[in-house]
């Protein structure tokens, strides 16, 4: 029958320990950040565009986010702060051309680095992968890594 008295539980039985909070896989989540639409939550296509933030964005999400004028829209919070188009900048990339990730058909039985990128620096040569930072030019929209904009040490473009 159980708890007849032939059974005597112990502490760790009865008392519940706090929960443990599940951590956020750091390269995980870089990895989407760097992949994917933060507006639409899709893979990222060109045109590419970047807010102020520094966030990307699909440019045909960011015009259906502007366009959308419903009531009964909810209101997204990683492009609330987007007003017009002229609030972000498009984005000149450059190919990375050892990346193959696109380019071969997934069958499921190939691996998948996630730490290689489809946009490179053209000055320095580093992958767009979310472990360096990259900056963007808001005039013309040139990326590049920030260890190549302390290299050349101006606000130009180098194009």
């Amino acid at each position: 029958m159980g708890c007849d008295g032939g059974t005597i539980p112990k502490r760790h039985e009865l008392v519940k320990g706090p929960r443990k909070v599940e951590k956020v896989d750091k390269n995980a989540e870089l990895v989407a950040r760097w992949n994917y639409c933060a507006l639409s939550q899709e893979k990222l296509r060109r045109p590419i565009v970047a807010c102020e933030l520094g966030r990307l964005y699909n440019k045909d999400a960011v015009i259906e986010f502007l366009l959308d004028k419903s009531p009964d829209k909810t209101p997204v919070e990683a492009a609330s702060h987007i007003k017009s188009i002229k609030n972000v900048t498009e984005l000149n990339l450059v190919d990375n051309p050892a990346w193959t990730g696109d380019k071969e058909s997934i069958k499921g039985d190939k691996y998948d680095d996630i730490q290689s990128a489809c946009f490179i620096c053209p000055v320095v040569g580093l992958e767009m992968n979310g472990r360096h930072r990259f900056c963007f030019l808001r005039n013309c929209g040139c990326v590049f890594s920030e260890r190549a904009l302390k290299e050349i040490k101006s606000e130009v473009c180098h194009k």
